[in-house]
Protein backbone atom coordinates (compact mmCIF):
# COMPACT_ATOMS: atom_id res chain seq x y z
CA UNK A 1 0.00 0.00 0.00
CA UNK A 2 1.23 3.74 -0.68
CA UNK A 3 -0.51 6.22 1.46
CA UNK A 4 -2.53 9.10 -0.43
CA UNK A 5 -0.04 11.87 0.83
CA UNK A 6 3.02 10.15 -0.47
CA UNK A 7 1.06 8.97 -3.83
CA UNK A 8 0.26 12.81 -4.26
CA UNK A 9 3.92 14.28 -3.52
CA UNK A 10 5.66 11.42 -5.82
CA UNK A 11 3.39 12.74 -8.81
CA UNK A 12 3.51 15.91 -8.10
CA UNK A 13 7.49 15.83 -8.20
CA UNK A 14 6.67 14.69 -11.52
CA UNK A 15 4.92 17.13 -12.71
CA UNK A 16 6.97 19.56 -11.47
CA UNK A 17 9.85 18.31 -13.24
CA UNK A 18 7.75 19.01 -15.77
CA UNK A 19 7.56 22.47 -15.48
CA UNK A 20 4.56 22.69 -13.28
CA UNK A 21 4.57 24.78 -9.87
CA UNK A 22 4.53 22.92 -6.74
CA UNK A 23 2.32 25.24 -5.25
CA UNK A 24 -0.61 25.17 -7.46
CA UNK A 25 -0.54 21.69 -8.05
CA UNK A 26 -0.82 20.95 -4.48
CA UNK A 27 -3.70 23.48 -4.03
CA UNK A 28 -5.41 20.63 -6.72
CA UNK A 29 -4.22 17.53 -5.73
CA UNK A 30 -4.30 18.24 -2.17
CA UNK A 31 -7.60 19.44 -1.63
CA UNK A 32 -9.16 15.89 -1.34
CA UNK A 33 -7.22 14.62 1.29
CA UNK A 34 -7.40 14.80 5.00
CA UNK A 35 -5.17 17.64 6.82
CA UNK A 36 -2.97 15.53 7.77
CA UNK A 37 -1.94 13.45 4.16
CA UNK A 38 -2.17 17.26 3.09
CA UNK A 39 0.55 18.42 4.96
CA UNK A 40 2.77 15.58 4.41
CA UNK A 41 2.33 15.52 0.99
CA UNK A 42 3.14 19.14 0.80
CA UNK A 43 6.09 18.52 3.38
CA UNK A 44 7.39 16.01 1.41
CA UNK A 45 7.53 17.67 -2.08
CA UNK A 46 8.54 21.66 -0.49
CA UNK A 47 11.36 19.29 1.42
CA UNK A 48 12.74 17.52 -1.96
CA UNK A 49 12.58 20.46 -3.62
CA UNK A 50 14.39 22.44 -1.44
CA UNK A 51 17.26 19.64 -0.22
CA UNK A 52 17.45 18.57 -3.77
CA UNK A 53 21.42 19.30 -4.30
CA UNK A 54 21.45 17.05 -0.90
CA UNK A 55 19.17 14.88 -2.14
CA UNK A 56 21.30 14.06 -4.78
CA UNK A 57 24.20 13.86 -4.01
CA UNK A 58 23.37 11.38 -1.31
CA UNK A 59 22.18 9.10 -4.10
CA UNK A 60 24.99 9.53 -6.66
CA UNK A 61 27.12 8.17 -3.12
CA UNK A 62 25.37 4.89 -3.87
CA UNK A 63 24.17 4.65 -7.94
CA UNK A 64 27.24 4.94 -10.05
CA UNK A 65 25.32 7.08 -12.52
CA UNK A 66 22.14 8.68 -12.51
CA UNK A 67 18.66 6.67 -12.47
CA UNK A 68 15.73 7.32 -14.19
CA UNK A 69 13.50 10.48 -13.05
CA UNK A 70 10.83 8.01 -11.11
CA UNK A 71 13.59 6.42 -9.03
CA UNK A 72 15.11 9.82 -8.30
CA UNK A 73 12.06 11.01 -6.88
CA UNK A 74 11.07 8.02 -4.66
CA UNK A 75 14.94 7.99 -3.31
CA UNK A 76 14.74 11.66 -3.13
CA UNK A 77 11.51 11.39 -1.08
CA UNK A 78 12.13 8.15 0.83
CA UNK A 79 15.77 9.89 2.11
CA UNK A 80 14.24 13.22 2.75
CA UNK A 81 11.75 11.57 5.45
CA UNK A 82 14.76 9.38 6.72
CA UNK A 83 17.10 12.38 7.04
CA UNK A 84 14.85 15.30 8.02
CA UNK A 85 11.79 14.33 8.98
CA UNK A 86 11.07 13.31 12.86
CA UNK A 87 8.21 10.85 13.50
CA UNK A 88 8.19 9.13 9.94
CA UNK A 89 8.73 5.41 10.78
CA UNK A 90 11.27 4.17 8.70
CA UNK A 91 9.19 1.05 7.47
CA UNK A 92 6.71 3.46 5.57
CA UNK A 93 9.74 5.66 4.74
CA UNK A 94 11.30 2.55 3.09
CA UNK A 95 8.66 0.55 2.21
CA UNK A 96 6.29 3.08 0.01
CA UNK A 97 9.41 4.40 -1.64
CA UNK A 98 10.03 1.23 -3.04
CA UNK A 99 6.46 0.13 -3.62
CA UNK A 100 6.36 3.95 -5.64
CA UNK A 101 9.20 2.64 -7.80
CA UNK A 102 6.62 -0.54 -8.52
CA UNK A 103 3.90 1.40 -9.26
CA UNK A 104 5.97 3.71 -11.95
CA UNK A 105 7.15 0.53 -13.99
CA UNK A 106 10.37 0.18 -12.54
CA UNK A 107 10.16 -2.70 -10.61
CA UNK A 108 13.63 -4.01 -11.32
CA UNK A 109 15.38 -1.18 -9.40
CA UNK A 110 13.16 -1.63 -6.31
CA UNK A 111 15.87 -3.84 -4.97
CA UNK A 112 17.96 -0.91 -5.08
CA UNK A 113 15.95 1.65 -3.95
CA UNK A 114 15.26 -0.81 -1.03
CA UNK A 115 19.04 -1.18 0.12
CA UNK A 116 19.82 2.09 -0.38
CA UNK A 117 17.40 3.51 1.94
CA UNK A 118 17.74 1.24 4.59
CA UNK A 119 21.77 2.47 4.64
CA UNK A 120 20.61 6.04 4.87
CA UNK A 121 21.04 7.41 8.31
CA UNK A 122 21.23 11.40 10.14
CA UNK A 123 25.05 11.38 10.78
CA UNK A 124 26.82 14.32 9.56
CA UNK A 125 28.03 14.35 6.12
CA UNK A 126 30.57 16.08 4.77
CA UNK A 127 29.21 17.56 1.48
CA UNK A 128 31.40 18.03 -1.22
CA UNK A 129 31.00 21.93 -1.81
CA UNK A 130 29.19 24.95 -0.96
CA UNK A 131 26.67 24.60 -3.40
CA UNK A 132 25.53 21.23 -2.20
CA UNK A 133 25.65 22.02 1.65
CA UNK A 134 23.37 25.09 0.67
CA UNK A 135 21.33 23.05 -2.23
CA UNK A 136 21.38 26.09 -4.42
CA UNK A 137 22.81 26.04 -8.10
CA UNK A 138 26.58 27.26 -7.75
CA UNK A 139 26.04 29.82 -9.99
CA UNK A 140 23.02 32.00 -8.54
CA UNK A 141 25.80 31.60 -5.22
CA UNK A 142 28.49 33.45 -7.18
CA UNK A 143 26.46 36.44 -8.46
CA UNK A 144 24.37 36.83 -5.16
CA UNK A 145 28.66 36.74 -3.57
CA UNK A 146 29.02 39.48 -5.78
CA UNK A 147 26.03 41.43 -5.44
CA UNK A 148 25.63 41.28 -0.94
CA UNK A 149 29.07 39.78 0.26
CA UNK A 150 29.17 35.75 1.14
CA UNK A 151 28.23 36.04 4.65
CA UNK A 152 24.86 37.85 3.29
CA UNK A 153 24.36 35.29 0.42
CA UNK A 154 24.79 32.51 3.21
CA UNK A 155 22.27 33.61 5.22
CA UNK A 156 20.21 34.24 2.56
CA UNK A 157 20.67 30.49 0.80
CA UNK A 158 20.52 29.25 4.46
CA UNK A 159 16.73 30.78 5.11
CA UNK A 160 15.43 29.66 1.98
CA UNK A 161 16.21 26.08 3.32
CA UNK A 162 13.46 26.38 5.77
CA UNK A 163 9.64 26.71 5.01
CA UNK A 164 8.00 29.60 4.40
CA UNK A 165 5.45 31.51 6.59
CA UNK A 166 2.73 32.19 5.55
CA UNK A 167 0.76 35.06 6.41
CA UNK A 168 -2.69 37.23 6.04
CA UNK A 169 -3.28 40.36 5.14
CA UNK A 170 -6.18 42.50 5.91
CA UNK A 171 -8.05 41.97 2.75
CA UNK A 172 -8.33 38.26 4.01
CA UNK A 173 -6.40 36.73 1.70
CA UNK A 174 -3.05 34.55 2.18
CA UNK A 175 -0.38 37.05 1.43
CA UNK A 176 3.37 37.08 2.16
CA UNK A 177 4.45 40.05 4.60
CA UNK A 178 7.30 41.13 2.54
CA UNK A 179 4.63 41.20 -0.35
CA UNK A 180 1.81 43.02 1.93
CA UNK A 181 4.51 46.13 2.19
CA UNK A 182 4.81 47.13 -1.14
CA UNK A 183 1.46 49.21 -1.56
CA UNK A 184 2.29 51.35 1.33
CA UNK A 185 4.90 52.87 -0.43
CA UNK A 186 2.12 54.06 -2.84
CA UNK A 187 0.92 56.66 0.23
CA UNK A 188 -2.78 56.05 -1.46
CA UNK A 189 -5.92 59.00 -0.34
CA UNK A 190 -9.29 58.35 -0.81
CA UNK A 191 -10.79 59.42 -4.58
CA UNK A 192 -7.40 59.08 -6.12
CA UNK A 193 -7.35 56.99 -9.80
CA UNK A 194 -4.80 53.92 -9.53
CA UNK A 195 -3.43 51.68 -12.17
CA UNK A 196 -2.13 48.14 -11.51
CA UNK A 197 -0.53 47.02 -14.14
CA UNK A 198 0.08 43.45 -13.59
CA UNK A 199 -2.30 42.93 -10.78
CA UNK A 200 -3.79 39.16 -11.20
CA UNK A 201 -4.21 37.50 -8.73
CA UNK A 202 -5.27 40.53 -7.12
CA UNK A 203 -3.60 40.34 -3.30
CA UNK A 204 -2.09 44.25 -3.80
CA UNK A 205 -5.32 45.12 -5.49
CA UNK A 206 -7.30 44.58 -3.37
CA UNK A 207 -4.99 45.63 -0.27
CA UNK A 208 -4.69 49.31 -2.35
CA UNK A 209 -9.00 49.44 -2.77
CA UNK A 210 -9.00 49.46 0.90
CA UNK A 211 -7.62 52.87 0.55
CA UNK A 212 -10.55 54.36 -1.26
CA UNK A 213 -9.20 54.72 -4.44
CA UNK A 214 -10.54 54.35 -7.92
CA UNK A 215 -8.81 51.18 -9.37
CA UNK A 216 -8.40 49.97 -13.04
CA UNK A 217 -6.45 46.15 -13.04
CA UNK A 218 -5.02 44.94 -15.75
CA UNK A 219 -3.34 42.07 -16.80
CA UNK A 220 -2.12 39.68 -20.04
CA UNK A 221 -4.16 36.79 -18.66
CA UNK A 222 -7.41 36.68 -18.84
CA UNK A 223 -8.00 33.39 -16.74
CA UNK A 224 -6.05 35.19 -14.02
CA UNK A 225 -7.73 38.22 -14.48
CA UNK A 226 -11.18 36.63 -13.94
CA UNK A 227 -9.95 35.58 -10.06
CA UNK A 228 -10.70 39.22 -9.81
CA UNK A 229 -13.60 39.61 -10.60
CA UNK A 230 -15.51 40.30 -7.15
CA UNK A 231 -13.34 43.18 -6.79
CA UNK A 232 -14.42 46.60 -6.51
CA UNK A 233 -12.45 47.96 -9.87
CA UNK A 234 -12.06 47.57 -13.34
CA UNK A 235 -10.60 44.77 -15.39
CA UNK A 236 -8.65 45.29 -18.51
CA UNK A 237 -6.87 42.18 -20.13
CA UNK A 238 -4.16 43.85 -21.95
CA UNK A 239 -0.24 43.62 -22.72
CA UNK A 240 1.52 46.05 -20.41
CA UNK A 241 4.66 46.11 -22.59
CA UNK A 242 3.09 47.75 -25.49
CA UNK A 243 1.20 51.46 -25.61
CA UNK A 244 -1.76 51.71 -23.00
CA UNK A 245 -5.49 52.29 -24.45
CA UNK A 246 -5.97 54.55 -21.92
CA UNK A 247 -6.26 58.56 -22.30
CA UNK A 248 -6.05 59.70 -18.86
CA UNK A 249 -3.17 59.61 -16.41
CA UNK A 250 -3.47 57.95 -13.06
CA UNK A 251 -2.18 59.46 -9.64
CA UNK A 252 -1.01 56.09 -8.41
CA UNK A 253 0.24 53.85 -10.60
CA UNK A 254 2.07 50.46 -9.43
CA UNK A 255 4.08 47.68 -11.74
CA UNK A 256 4.74 44.74 -9.67
CA UNK A 257 6.19 43.13 -12.75
CA UNK A 258 6.87 39.74 -14.30
CA UNK A 259 10.13 38.49 -12.29
CA UNK A 260 12.32 35.65 -11.91
CA UNK A 261 11.20 35.10 -7.93
CA UNK A 262 14.46 34.40 -6.71
CA UNK A 263 13.24 36.17 -3.87
CA UNK A 264 10.85 33.41 -3.18
CA UNK A 265 13.05 30.48 -3.31
CA UNK A 266 11.66 29.33 0.02
CA UNK A 267 8.26 29.05 -1.04
CA UNK A 268 8.79 28.47 -4.45
CA UNK A 269 11.98 26.11 -4.37
CA UNK A 270 11.92 25.10 -7.50
CA UNK A 271 12.60 28.10 -9.11
CA UNK A 272 16.34 27.84 -7.97
CA UNK A 273 16.20 24.51 -10.68
CA UNK A 274 14.86 25.84 -13.87
CA UNK A 275 16.19 29.27 -13.94
CA UNK A 276 19.07 30.36 -15.95
CA UNK A 277 21.29 33.05 -16.32
CA UNK A 278 19.82 33.68 -20.08
CA UNK A 279 16.38 34.51 -18.93
CA UNK A 280 17.45 37.26 -16.48
CA UNK A 281 17.73 39.02 -20.30
CA UNK A 282 14.79 38.60 -21.08
CA UNK A 283 12.78 39.79 -17.77
CA UNK A 284 14.88 42.67 -18.20
CA UNK A 285 13.33 43.74 -21.44
CA UNK A 286 10.09 42.77 -20.65
CA UNK A 287 10.21 44.91 -17.00
CA UNK A 288 12.01 47.85 -18.70
CA UNK A 289 9.21 47.99 -21.26
CA UNK A 290 6.46 47.54 -19.03
CA UNK A 291 8.23 50.59 -16.92
CA UNK A 292 8.29 52.72 -19.75
CA UNK A 293 4.67 52.47 -20.87
CA UNK A 294 3.66 53.27 -17.21
CA UNK A 295 5.54 56.29 -16.87
CA UNK A 296 3.32 57.75 -19.50
CA UNK A 297 0.50 57.12 -17.85
CA UNK A 298 1.59 58.42 -14.43
CA UNK A 299 0.04 62.35 -13.33
CA UNK A 300 2.56 65.02 -12.64
CA UNK A 301 3.12 65.23 -8.75
CA UNK A 302 1.81 61.19 -9.11
CA UNK A 303 3.67 58.62 -7.74
CA UNK A 304 4.79 55.29 -9.02
CA UNK A 305 6.10 52.25 -7.67
CA UNK A 306 7.63 49.38 -9.09
CA UNK A 307 8.41 45.93 -7.54
CA UNK A 308 10.00 42.45 -7.70
CA UNK A 309 10.21 39.73 -5.63
CA UNK A 310 13.87 39.46 -7.43
CA UNK A 311 16.81 39.72 -6.15
CA UNK A 312 18.65 40.17 -9.45
CA UNK A 313 20.56 43.49 -9.80
CA UNK A 314 19.00 42.97 -13.63
CA UNK A 315 15.70 42.90 -12.90
CA UNK A 316 15.77 45.52 -9.72
CA UNK A 317 18.61 48.72 -10.11
CA UNK A 318 19.12 48.32 -13.62
CA UNK A 319 15.66 48.46 -14.82
CA UNK A 320 14.87 51.97 -13.16
CA UNK A 321 18.61 52.89 -14.38
CA UNK A 322 17.71 52.26 -17.86
CA UNK A 323 13.85 54.45 -17.59
CA UNK A 324 15.94 57.23 -16.21
CA UNK A 325 14.86 59.52 -13.30
CA UNK A 326 15.45 59.79 -9.56
CA UNK A 327 14.34 56.41 -7.61
CA UNK A 328 13.90 55.73 -3.90
CA UNK A 329 14.76 52.09 -3.37
CA UNK A 330 14.28 49.66 -0.53
CA UNK A 331 14.72 45.71 -0.54
CA UNK A 332 14.09 43.60 1.47
CA UNK A 333 16.12 40.41 2.17
CA UNK A 334 14.89 36.64 3.03
CA UNK A 335 16.79 36.00 6.32
CA UNK A 336 17.36 39.66 7.59
CA UNK A 337 13.53 41.47 7.01
CA UNK A 338 10.37 38.98 7.66
CA UNK A 339 8.72 37.13 4.71
CA UNK A 340 10.04 36.75 0.65
CA UNK A 341 12.79 38.96 -0.92
CA UNK A 342 11.55 42.13 -2.64
CA UNK A 343 12.95 44.85 -4.50
CA UNK A 344 10.68 48.39 -4.28
CA UNK A 345 11.51 51.88 -5.85
CA UNK A 346 9.29 54.89 -5.87
CA UNK A 347 9.42 57.26 -8.43
CA UNK A 348 7.72 61.37 -8.20
CA UNK A 349 7.63 63.61 -10.47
Amino acid sequence: MVSPARQVAFDVLQQVHQGGYASDLLLRRTAQLDSRDAGLASEIVFGCLRYQAQLDDLIARRVPRAPDLEIRIALRMGIYQLRYLDRIPPHAAVGESVELVKRAHKASAAGLVNAILRKTDRKPIAWPNRATELSMPGWILERWDRQFGRETTNKIATTFLQPAETNIASTGRIQDIGAQSIVPFLDLHPGQTFLDLCAAPGNKTSQAIEYGIRAVACDIHLNRLKQMRNLACSLVVLDGTLPLPFRAKFDRILVDAPCSGTGTLGRNPEIRWRLRASDLIDLHAKQVALLRQALEHLCSGGRLVYSTCSLEKEENEDVIEDCGGVWQTTQRLPGFQPGDGFFIAVYSP
